[in-house]
């Protein structure tokens, strides 16, 4: 086979196997997230987890609730993630305005704020239990 015909193995994660695997896929993830701590909305979110995760603890009566606490919390840092991951692909095919671009970035963002909608939605739910019944 000629040099013209041979394919450049482009991603070599996708050769690899077993632990080997698994060993680098935890330093792409290390490396997503110090990406992610690029963004300031990740940023925010990161250091609210930070009082928020062990109150969940302190607020929750039942390991459903702490799940529910801390799980929400969490999928507001996942999804910021993701939207940034879309953001970061759109901005790659160029800087021009674009009505897809614009929608795929909108969606994410769309996607953020229900996100948040629901952590808040769940908090308050468990402090006004607290509180007030």
């Amino acid at each position: 086979m000629n040099t013209h015909d041979e394919k450049p193995n482009v991603n070599l994660q996708k050769s690899r196997k077993g632990l080997s695997r698994i060993w680098h896929a935890f330093f792409f993830s290390v490396s997503g997230f110090k990406t992610g701590w690029t963004e300031t909305a990740f940023r925010q979110e990161a250091w609210m987890a930070m009082f928020l995760l062990p109150t969940a603890f302190l607020l929750g009566q039942s390991w459903v609730e702490i799940a529910l606490l801390a799980g929400s919390v969490l999928l507001v840092m996942i999804v910021e993630l993701l939207n940034t991951g879309i953001e970061k692909a759109i901005d790659r095919i160029g800087p021009e305005w674009h009505d897809l671009s614009k929608n795929a970035k909108d969606l994410g963002s769309a996607a953020v704020l229900l996100s948040l909608i629901l952590c808040i939605g769940i908090w308050a739910g468990a402090i006004y239990q607290r509180v007030f019944a």
